[in-house]
């Protein structure tokens, strides 16, 4: 087979070490990174790792495992997948940070492929595909990571997750997993929601666009697409987030223990600097943002979960 090369570069005014750092942490990319919607580690290591990621490529979601070995020390993490999404046979390729002598940094993205059946119609689509996504990932990475420098903050600063773990009693995961499966019923379920349009073309994964009210009254309309694994968990990401959010993802797990369904929810967040006065007050600070999404979102998913648990349905 035919393997093709591939090289999108971009030069960011932020430091190397804080761009490896966000490129390194593959649980921030869905918050991160459009294409990315969901992302699950099966091995961590020292300096290897292998993952599932689930991103939109061509107008469809894919989902492929990879193999990466991180090299903080010389910036650069190469990857190779083990399991690729038809039409491409294999992958791999490099993301190298290069301090520049006058400074900032070169971000470099290479990609090596084959296509199935080494059929030219393929490869091009590849390319193609490549030739989206790639862009988009390097401005958003440097976006973040400038962003943060500009602050005197890290990545951390701005992106970052946070947990809710609740039981229910009386419950089984495939119950508790099955009333957040069915979001479709929440008009019926849950008093803030006013509708939700869900379709799922593809097995397990959902598109979902919501209109809720929050308690001042004020209406919001939110996409998400989700990615679910019955009866374990349920990842989704939002589209197009709030004026407070570069992104946000986020996830639903869901496990039986003795005492009933033990249900965690996750987000991940990336906060967007330049709306937090303007949404927040002349006075707000980051940490402000990072506490008001912590205390909004959390409670959002806890009052979720406590319905679920009343729900008899």
């Amino acid at each position: 087979m035919g393997r093709h090369h591939t090289r999108h570069t971009l030069v960011s005014s932020a430091p190397p070490e804080a761009l490896y750092d966000l490129a390194a942490d593959v649980g921030r990319w869905p918050a991160v990174f459009a294409p990315s919607v969901a992302a699950e580690y099966l091995e961590r290591g020292e300096r290897t790792e292998r993952f599932r990621l689930w991103a939109s490529v061509g107008g469809e979601v894919k989902t492929w495992v990879s193999r990466r070995e991180r090299d903080r020390a010389g910036l650069r993490i190469r990857f190779e997948q083990e399991q690729s999404a038809p039409p491409i046979a294999s992958m791999g390729g490099e993301w190298i940070f290069e301090l520049r002598p006058g400074g900032g940094t070169e971000i470099v993205l290479l990609h090596d492929f084959t296509a199935v059946g080494d059929d030219p119609e393929a490869a091009a689509w590849i390319n193609a595909a490549l030739d989206r996504n790639s862009p988009v990932e390097l401005a958003a990475l440097a976006r973040i990571a400038e962003l943060a420098t500009g602050l005197g903050a890290g990545p951390g600063d701005l992106v970052f997750s946070f947990s809710d773990t609740v039981t229910l009693p009386g419950r089984t995961a495939q119950e508790a997993y099955a009333f957040v499966h069915r979001a479709d019923l929440w008009p019926e379920r849950l008093p803030h929601v006013r509708r939700v349009e869900l379709s799922e073309d593809a097995a397990g994964v959902q598109e979902m666009e919501m209109d809720t009210v929050t308690a001042d009254g004020s209406a919001h309309t939110t996409r998400s697409v989700r990615v679910c694994v019955p009866g374990e968990r349920i990842a989704y990401k939002q589209l197009v987030p709030p004026r407070l959010l570069l992104g946000h993802s986020g996830r639903w797990e869901f496990a039986d223990t003795g005492a009933g369904a033990q249900v965690t929810a996750e987000h991940t967040v990336a906060v967007n600097p330049a709306a937090v006065r303007e949404e927040l007050g002349a006075e707000a600070s980051l940490a402000d943002a990072r506490r008001h999404l912590r205390d909004v979102l959390g409670r959002n998913s806890r009052a979720t979960l406590e319905l679920a648990g009343r729900h008899t349905g």
